[in-house]
């Protein structure tokens, strides 16, 4: 342990309490991005977290958008600092609290709960993504009231749109890169493994969202008076559909695979002896029994390969009883999780040129593109990576491991593309922290763990010259 972290450790312990009343008066204003009646309510927690961040020491300023207001803060680091900038991107909006007829407690009025583990707060944004925000924060608190500096320069963007979209984020990025330019960015809105094995987020799954309509005749049609002389749209989608996946469950578009990653044998290695368990991830939702790409464990189907996915499908006549038609249209909503280093523009002309091959003479296809998001990969090399390593491996026992995600944070793609700062995914929730669902919590020991693992990543990136 340095000499510089070990008092700013200390300090973080001292004032554990001081720490969890500020993240609960953060958590009681329900700052509901996609629901205009919390407008105001979205514009005071841009306001409050700002204030947190100018008393923690950085100068923060409330900037305007189109939308909800971004934060930004800085810190230049010690007197003549010349080594990385790191960039920490979080979220001050939360999802609704709806249905809240199952929540135990009112969303908006943090509680401590007892829990298998110690305590835990019960609330809407516990940790998706206020206390995780607030893990840093601390952490800058701490150093700056032990040593008068963060040993290192760091920017923080918060914004208010995450749950809603993030419509003025790139907006925002664009028009403000050189002042938000940074070395890495760092986000905290992801997990661990478990509370005692802290991990980092090593890649997320890209993705292409696509809705498939086929066109047949120019009215629905009796299928007595028209069954078997004329393609019916379901008929001929269906069909499509169903030739997306071969009999090994891999994705038949032409070389679809052709940029996929493996990952590495020293990463699949420390996968096999995770602990994963099949039976208790399927039987969460009621499933006894694993289903995909064949020759892959479960915990590689949704890390590191490939999906496709039908997310929905209709046509013709959708009500209760009985209508004999043929329908005009016919849609399906297609999803595909990618990973890199896949392009997602070459799957939607591959996807495009797929379902146009197969169409009957008198159909005809549309296609609506509702979203692209190229994957995220950290590579083994990362000296940011390594540096999150050591830091995390300075506060746990047990060492840090690298995992990947089967979901998508778009923002991590925005700012690497816009700002060229690789992201380091260091998050502290857990699988059972019930995110965007009623009665969200956030294990005390999680987030007094995220204060200390942010104050070590700090002292570990001040060491550093690139």
């Amino acid at each position: 342990m340095s000499d510089e972290l070990l008092p700013v450790l200390k300090h973080l312990e001292r004032e554990s309490a001081g720490a969890l009343e500020r993240l609960f008066d953060f958590l009681r204003i329900p700052s509901v991005s996609a629901d205009p009646a919390h407008k105001a309510d979205v514009a005071r927690a841009a306001d409050w977290v700002c204030g947190q961040l100018r008393s923690a020491g950085l100068n923060a300023a409330v900037r305007p958008t189109a939308g909800h207001p971004m934060v930004v803060a800085k810190h230049e680091g010690p007197p003549g600092y010349d080594g990385p900038r790191l960039l920490y991107y979080g979220h001050y909006d939360v999802q609704p609290a709806d249905p809240i007829d199952l929540w135990k407690s009112d969303a908006f009025e943090p509680v401590l709960v007892d829990g298998p583990c110690g305590k835990r707060i019960v609330a809407r944004g516990a940790c998706d993504d206020k206390g995780q925000v607030m893990s840093f924060i601390e952490a800058f608190r701490a150093w700056i009231k032990t040593h008068g500096t963060l040993p290192c320069a760091v920017t923080v963007l918060l914004e208010g749109e995450e749950e809603s979209g993030s419509e003025s984020l790139e907006p925002f990025l664009e028009q403000n890169k050189d002042e938000l330019k940074a070395d890495a960015c760092v986000v905290s809105d992801t997990g661990m493994w478990d509370m005692q094995t802290p991990a980092i987020t090593t890649s997320l799954r890209g993705l292409v969202y696509l809705e498939v309509t086929i066109h047949g005749p120019n009215k629905d049609l009796h299928s007595g008076l028209f069954g078997g002389a004329v393609a019916n749209p379901i008929n001929v989608l269906a069909s499509i559909l169903a030739q997306l996946h071969d009999d090994k469950r891999r994705i038949t578009l032409p070389h679809f695979y052709d940029d996929v990653i493996e990952v590495s044998p020293q990463i699949r290695q420390q996968w096999q002896t995770m602990g994963f368990d099949d039976g208790e991830f399927l039987g969460s939702v009621g499933l006894t029994e694993s289903f995909g790409e064949v020759n892959r464990t479960t915990i590689e189907r949704i890390w590191s390969r490939p999906t496709c996915d039908i997310n929905g499908i209709y046509g013709g006549y959708m009500g209760k009883g009985a209508k004999t038609v043929i329908a005009a249209h016919a849609t399906a909503k297609v999803s595909f999780r990618l990973v890199a280093d896949q392009d997602p523009h070459k799957i939607i002309t591959a996807v495009k040129e797929f379902v146009t091959a197969r169409l009957p003479k008198d159909c005809k296809a549309e296609f609506t593109e509702f979203g692209v998001n190229k994957a995220f990969h950290v590579p083994d090399g990362s000296i940011f990576l390594a540096a999150a390593q050591r830091a995390l491996a300075r506060v746990y026992s047990n060492a840090p491991m690298q995992i990947g995600s089967g979901g998508s944070i778009p923002a991590v793609g925005a700012i690497a593309r816009i700002l060229g700062a690789p992201a380091l995914l260091m998050g502290f929730g857990l699988d059972d922290d019930c995110v965007h669902s009623p009665n969200e919590k956030f294990e005390v020991g999680c987030f007094e763990g995220g204060q200390k693992s942010h104050a070590a990543l700090l002292d570990e990136i001040g060491r550093m010259r690139i």
